[in-house]
């Protein structure tokens, strides 16, 4: 089988986070979020996969993934121009696909759980699509299936009045018979081509449609709440290492991650699950609390932290506290007086002084 990852769109609910790069890039437990997909299909043997590039920053997605050397697979990568829809982005991809069953996973989608079960009865039983159910508590964000009597009758994105709150994940299971049902798509309302017609068509020719419900976590990265409730899920579920160097006077209690180069000085207090770059260095009575990511390369003084992303080479100095936000790289927030409590969302190469 073969695995295909979404990585365009334009992320405007992340903005000003995506004015410089993809969503998909943005970091989570300090990795950015497709790496997590690519992990899941690697893990569930697929080496052969294609990323579906376009918009802000595409060029980055080269940058850091490059040919698949360092994950021990073969990367692609296809260019889609405008963001047209998922249908149209999976369209592209058929001569990558040839005629193999294949995986599509979106890019800002988060699932903590493996899909090797999944992957094994896609490949073993006959049917022409299988999709990933979860329960939300928002349907009517998603596309969402109608099953009745252990069969999915209808798929609707979006519904306004939602039949049930099942989901449709952002993880495909597919045969080639898809690129024939795509080309009988027109677009939607939002001028796209949309997965759930697709899967509508094939309902409608009463294909076989396959589905199973996750019961773990999964998260549709799509706004900052999303990501910042994703980091906190993935740091529970981190092993705790300590590979920098933690001075004396030190209290850390929790699950705390610490990687090489990073200095802890006397009187810092971190408070797991908690994950810090490399070569960082927290200083001057800071307090890191529970749910919080510091990027490679940045500095903390005096600070308390909590509940947030801090992506790399971040300058944060002050007595001042931040929580439930997400700080770009190469920000730089610096405090000269007393002020309250602040939530912030700062794009890459932001400076604040307050």
């Amino acid at each position: 089988m073969k695995g295909i990852i979404l990585h365009g769109g334009h992320g405007t609910r992340l903005r000003p986070l995506t004015h410089t790069g993809p969503k998909q890039l943005l970091p989570i437990a300090n990795k950015p979020m497709s790496n997590y997909c690519v992990e899941t299909l690697t893990q569930a043997g697929i080496s052969d996969i294609a990323f579906i590039i376009g918009g802000t920053g595409s060029e980055k997605v080269k940058e850091y993934y490059g040919d698949g050397e360092k994950f021990n697979a073969n990367f692609s990568y296809i260019l889609q121009d405008h963001p047209k829809g998922i249908a149209h982005a999976i369209s592209l991809c058929q001569e990558f696909i040839g005629n193999e069953k294949f995986v599509v996973f979106l890019g800002d989608n988060i699932i903590n759980k493996n899909i090797n079960e999944y992957i094994k009865k896609f490949q073993n039983e006959n049917v022409d699509a299988s999709i990933l159910l979860c329960e939300v508590d928002n349907p009517s964000q998603f596309g969402i299936a109608d099953v009745k009597n252990g069969q999915i009758v209808k798929i609707v994105e979006k519904p306004k009045n939602p039949s049930s709150n099942l989901a449709v994940t952002g993880i495909y299971f597919l045969t080639p018979y898809i690129f024939e049902i795509i080309k009988k798509l027109k677009p939607s309302w939002r001028n796209e081509l949309e997965i759930a017609d697709a899967l509508q068509i094939l309902i409608l020719e009463e294909k076989k449609l396959s589905y199973d419900i996750i019961t773990d976590f999964w998260k549709d990265t799509g706004t900052p709440k999303d990501i910042i409730e994703a980091n906190k899920k993935i740091l529970e579920n981190m092993t705790e290492f300590q590979k920098g160097e933690v001075h004396e006077g030190v209290i850390i209690s929790g699950k705390v991650m610490i990687n090489e180069g990073t200095e802890i000085k006397k009187g810092v207090t971190i408070t797991g699950p908690v994950i810090i770059g490399k070569n960082c260095i927290i200083e001057n009575n800071s307090k890191i609390k529970g749910n919080t990511s510091i990027g490679d390369n940045s500095q903390i003084k005096e600070c308390m932290i909590s509940d947030s992303i801090i992506m790399s080479d971040c300058k944060l100095e002050g007595k001042f506290e931040i929580k439930n936000s997400i700080i770009g790289s190469n920000s730089k927030i610096l405090k000269n007086n007393n002020v309250n409590d602040t939530k912030f969302l700062l794009g890459e190469g932001s400076q604040i002084s307050i």
